[in-house]
């Protein structure tokens, strides 16, 4: 099929079109530049003289879901110095062939793509290609962080990279984004981190590591420090659930095996139980009174969690109250997996605390890993970690641009 075109495609649009043909499924576009004079890299006269013409054959984007080639009939200069030369183009890099839009593309796709197996497989070149693609673009377009914001986050997830089997994430408090990731999470490469870009901050969110704890304050001195209440409150839960594994032993068989089935009725809610839920909460409580005991404890540290929610920020003083009258609850009760939680809180309550005076959470970091494990489950893991943290940080970075070339 030979067609003449007046029309212009997106990238070629210095170039003029001389034929075009479908071969085996392929998309073939003939082209060449108009001729105009050009100045001699070597003496930098003018000259107008053709030595020769190429055939350089270069992939392309696809076109009407084709696999698209450009035949792009090149023009070589003649200088009076006898330098002879390549005309100058837009389309194709020296020593390249694939063009400039192809690449691109390519660059933006490997870093909002699934994975570069999927990416290399639609662009119809190697995975290898695809990972040299992304090697080259990615260190420029990323923002690098130079200072740290006042409101940080911090935490960890298992990257299990060259560098460690878990990787430090560090997030801004207040819009959410991620700021960089570290390659381990040991209190020496968190604290040089700190130093040298932390001179801001005021405020740092995180779990209840005392790594992390230990690191904040060598190297910050003494900012405020939050705790997530995710990571606190779990404690009064896993007292609850120990209680719960420990009176069933000496429930009747089915008794025991069903209350196991229904344990997701002691962490509910008491108000949002249906009626059947209800009933099988009463009837395994009514079997044992340590476990009635620890349900009474999870729903007194509910009503006071709530509670702290709502006038932490403007009535801290009855928030701690509440807290002591928690913990007196806890010692009259005499249960131990109880007395073992409140000894964490216990330990953390200043940062406890702060998490109901500044109304911070470490939420949103929690929901960055979890899509940086889906990241890493895509691409089946990332040996190396410069990759993974390039990987993760601009995939937030651009996952608002328009996924609109390619």
């Amino acid at each position: 099929m030979y067609m003449y075109f007046n029309m212009k495609l997106p990238g070629l649009e210095e170039m003029k079109i001389t034929k075009t043909e479908e071969i085996e499924g392929s998309f073939h576009i003939h082209v060449q530049l108009p001729k105009k004079p050009h100045k001699c890299p070597s003496c930098g006269e003018i000259t107008e003289r053709i030595h020769d013409y190429r055939v350089q054959k270069i992939q392309h984007l696809k076109l009407f879901e084709r696999r698209t080639y450009i035949f792009y009939r090149k023009r070589r200069y003649r200088c009076e110095c006898g330098k002879r030369f390549v005309e100058n183009n837009n389309i194709v890099y020296r020593y390249q062939r694939h063009t400039v839009e192809w690449n691109q593309a390519l660059g933006f796709r490997v870093i909002k793509g699934k994975n570069f197996k999927d990416t290399a497989a639609q662009f119809h070149t190697s995975s290898n290609t695809a990972m040299r693609r992304f090697d080259n673009v990615s260190a420029g377009k990323l923002r690098e962080v130079k200072a740290l914001p006042r409101v940080i986050a911090i935490d960890e997830y298992k990257g299990d990279t060259n560098k460690g089997k878990y990787q430090t994430i560090i997030g801004n408090g207040e819009t959410g984004e991620p700021l960089d990731i570290l390659p381990d999470r040991s209190v020496k490469t968190v604290k040089k981190y700190l130093q040298e870009k932390g001179e801001k901050v005021e405020i740092v969110i995180m779990d209840m590591s005392h790594s992390f704890k230990s690191a904040v304050q060598q190297a910050l001195g003494n900012p405020i420090i939050i705790a997530d209440r995710f990571h606190f409150c779990r404690y009064i839960y896993w007292a609850l659930e120990r209680v719960r594994r420990r009176v069933q032993k000496e429930f009747h068989p089915y008794d025991r095996k069903k209350c196991k089935r229904m344990k997701h009725v002691f962490y509910k809610h008491y108000e949002a139980l249906s009626a059947k839920q209800h009933w099988y909460l009463e009837r395994y409580l009514g079997l044992s009174e340590d476990l009635r005991t620890a349900y009474g404890l999870k729903e007194s540290y509910r009503t006071w969690f709530e509670e702290a929610k709502k006038i932490g920020k403007d009535n801290m003083k009855e928030v701690k109250e509440g807290l002591y009258q928690f913990y007196t609850q806890v010692k009259d009760a005499g249960l131990e997996e109880f007395e073992k939680a409140i000894q964490t809180l216990q330990n953390w309550q200043p940062e406890i605390l702060n998490s109901f005076a500044f109304g911070y959470s470490n939420g949103f970091i929690e929901g960055l890993n979890n899509q940086t494990k889906v990241i890493k489950r895509n691409a089946f893991g990332f040996k190396r970690y410069d990759r993974l943290r390039l990987r993760v940080l601009l995939h937030h970075q651009f996952k608002s641009v328009a996924n609109s070339i390619g």
